[in-house]
């Protein structure tokens, strides 16, 4: 077995324990059903990078090995996909707009300032009405300080993947990522 059927073996088997954990603990609507791994900077893949110069933000976009390894195009994300997003603040010039470097990229503070996490697992969303279900995915804050989930409304996060439609699997950028040749 080559070195690359190893990883993807290694990868898959990670999956398949992750769902099997998770679908362990009784289901019920609500960002307590997503973890923060405390590895997750280490471990997961920053796959996308994205400016926003109107709110003066650097979102980073990362999801855990094991779910990356699983992408297919034109398929649903896997069961198990754990996609977390980052924000840190633009370093901003005396005017207040943001600094560039040479690739003409905003440049980030060096801490994070908001972190959201989006999670797949079988028969979740069962529970929200139509005007906030997103398939099966939950969504959650942490604080990036200590890593503990920040406690508040999330209708945001489902109003605003529900633009990325059933087709996209409820997601942006991973969706983007797993169709995009590589």
């Amino acid at each position: 077995m080559n070195r690359t059927a190893i990883l993807t073996a290694a990868l898959l088997t990670g999956v398949l324990a992750t769902a099997a954990i998770a679908q362990q603990r009784p289901y019920t609507t609500g960002p307590q059903n997503i973890e923060l791994p405390a590895d997750w900077q280490q471990r997961f893949i920053r796959y996308s990078t994205v400016d926003n110069p109107t709110r003066k933000i650097i979102r980073n976009i990362y999801i855990n090995p094991e779910a990356y390894a699983a992408l297919r195009p034109g398929e649903p994300m896997p069961y198990g996909a754990l996609v977390i997003m980052a924000d840190q603040r633009a370093r901003l010039d005396t005017q207040g707009n943001p600094l560039l470097d040479a690739n003409g990229r905003m440049i980030p503070e060096p801490t994070f300032i908001a972190i959201a996490a989006q999670q797949k697992e079988r028969g979740w969303g069962e529970g929200y009405g139509p005007e906030l279900r997103n398939g099966e995915w939950e969504y959650a804050r942490f604080n990036p300080a200590t890593g503990g989930r920040v406690e508040g409304p999330l209708n945001a996060c489902f109003t605003c993947h529900l633009q990325a439609r059933a087709q996209q699997d409820f997601t942006f950028t991973t969706w983007d990522y797993a169709n995009r040749p590589r």
